[in-house]
């Protein structure tokens, strides 16, 4: 294996024919001669290769893993709506919760929900990696169930805060299962959409809750927030259940038993099977050898043994760069979002404004900025991927051709986080133009950020991508959690103007540490390449 320092002295042109693990053979250049003049037909490849297995999330049918897909997009904007809706409700909250509690510390509901929402992975990812995801992400949402409704019982507010925090650790594994499941029910030139669809909804279900959570405290009473994530996460519930099997599958082994049995050569049909044209692959699925039945498919639970190295795998990934630089940007992203949607009700419940219970509309800013973020991820996610693989003679895909991608979404975050901050410290008649405008700005970027960064992380450290999305989700709530607790108090005390303006920059700095990622990050997995042995 390479060390740095031979990483980074091999030439430019055997650097572009090496293939360290996350660079794949994504187009096969065809020549092809038609009757009037020659041309080049690219094909796009299947990556990675599925196996023969049934179990092979590869293998299921598109109704399935769309219906999958749907499943994680769901629990995403459950667990935000159970995040998120407290946050416009906290001036109501202000009134309704006895004995009376200042807005400083209610604030405190958000924050450690947030805290021990990122934190709760590094129980719930290695228990995953040893038992299977499905049993634990139904054991979570029982617990997401059942904490709701201990929120909407509570009588006191160290009850309510206890409950809360119960709360965030049973929504955790929404911010790295989901993403890990998304990942691999998609071949990789199907990822990047797939990935938006999932982001769109982790992005956008803060804004929802933002926009409705106010009017339910204010015409229901805050009780009500949670009795309505109860139902949510009740019917995440079932469809995790019902719809989703499991997917965590060791696929090179099952490649490694068939190429033993001899089961390796493949018959001019299938191999023509592997390879499609660019234009027809969406409409391809791989073939499923023997039949699996519906109820085979819901089998639960499996054991992988050696507890302690999956409880420790998780540290071992910060060894990547890449595990920094997206958790930083996520980290510094959500932060935002959390600042931003506590702050924001608590001023416009203030005067010029005076909104009451129509302070989440703020929100309907972010909604904007998810779907346009959004739909421009979207048809430029995997389109980066296949034209830069297209364009090499070689047919090779790097996952740091998708990074370009990301710089636009961090200089909407940085200009929106200073727009939200100045029109925060200048209140007037219609300054609320500028709150929603800069939420709109930070959402679209919460749209396009992640979902470029989980999906290089996917791309580049398979198979213990999973463990950076757990150090991704901690350190998110560690920022997310420190901006929040303090954010209320220091506003009060230095005006909007200073916090956000130091926010953006800090946020320009994270987003200034993916350029060299950008720029060398192939040689960075070339010297880092030994870590993924294990």
């Amino acid at each position: 294996m390479a060390s740095w320092r031979q990483a980074f002295s091999i030439s430019k042109e055997e650097l572009r024919h090496r293939e360290p693990p996350g660079t794949v053979r994504l187009i096969e250049h065809r020549a092809a001669v038609a009757a009037t003049s020659g041309f080049a037909e690219d094909h796009i490849r299947l990556v990675p290769k599925p196996s023969q297995s049934p179990a092979d999330p590869l293998n299921w049918s598109l109704g399935r893993r769309y219906a999958i897909l749907f499943t994680m997009c769901f629990y995403a904007l459950a667990a935000d709506f159970a995040a998120g809706a407290v946050a416009p409700a906290l001036p109501i909250m202000e009134y309704q919760i006895v004995p009376h509690q200042p807005l400083s510390r209610l604030s405190q509901l958000v924050a450690l929900q947030t805290l021990f929402l990122g934190t709760s992975n590094i129980i719930w990812v290695p228990l995953g990696n040893v038992f299977g995801r499905r049993p634990i992400l139904i054991v979570s949402l029982i617990f997401l169930t059942l904490t709701s409704v201990w929120c909407g019982l509570a009588t006191s507010f160290p009850a309510l805060l206890a409950a809360r925090a119960l709360q965030g650790a049973s929504s955790g594994p929404v911010y790295t299962f989901a993403p890990e499941i998304t990942g691999e029910i998609f071949f990789h030139h199907e990822r990047g959409r797939a990935m938006v669809a999932y982001t769109m909804c982790l992005a956008g279900g803060p804004y929802i809750a933002g926009v409705s959570g106010g009017y339910i405290a204010g015409s229901l009473g805050y009780q009500y927030i949670f009795w309505i994530s109860a139902i949510l996460a009740g019917f995440t519930l079932l469809l995790e259940v019902f719809i989703v099997p499991e997917t965590l599958f060791d696929r090179e082994r099952h490649l490694r038993l068939a190429d033993d049995d001899g089961e390796s050569s493949r018959t001019a049909a299938e191999t023509k099977a592997e390879t499609t044209t660019v234009e027809d692959v969406e409409l391809t699925t791989s073939r499923v050898p023997r039949p699996w039945s519906y109820v085979q498919s819901l089998k639960c639970g499996m054991y992988n043994g050696n507890i302690a190295r999956h409880f420790a795998a998780p540290w071992l990934s910060l060894v990547f760069p890449g595990t920094w630089v997206v958790m930083l940007l996520y980290g510094g992203l959500v932060a935002a979002i959390v600042a931003m949607s506590t702050i924001g009700p608590i001023l416009l419940a203030q005067p010029p404004y005076l909104w009451g219970s129509n302070v989440g509309l703020v929100s309907l800013g972010g909604l904007v900025g998810v779907f346009v973020g959004g739909a421009i991820t979207f048809f430029t996610a995997d389109w980066l991927v296949t034209l830069r693989a297209k364009r090499e003679s070689n047919g090779l895909s790097e996952p740091e051709s998708r990074l370009p991608a990301l710089f636009p979404g961090v200089i909407l975050a940085v200009t929106g986080l200073w727009t939200f901050g100045f029109c925060a410290a200048n209140p007037s008649k219609n300054a609320w133009a500028g709150l929603a405008v800069g939420t709109g700005m930070v959402a679209a970027a919460l749209t396009q950020v992640p979902s470029i960064g989980f999906n290089y992380i996917i791309d580049s450290y398979r198979p213990l991508h999973g463990n950076c999305f757990v150090m991704t989700t901690i350190v998110r709530a560690v920022i997310a959690f420190a901006w929040s607790f303090f954010v209320t108090d220091w506003i009060f005390t230095a005006g909007p103007a200073l916090p956000f303006g130091i926010f953006g920059m800090i946020m320009g700095v994270f987003g200034l540490l993916a350029v060299p990622l950008w720029l060398v990050g192939k040689r960075m997995r070339i010297a880092t390449a030994k870590h993924l042995d294990g």
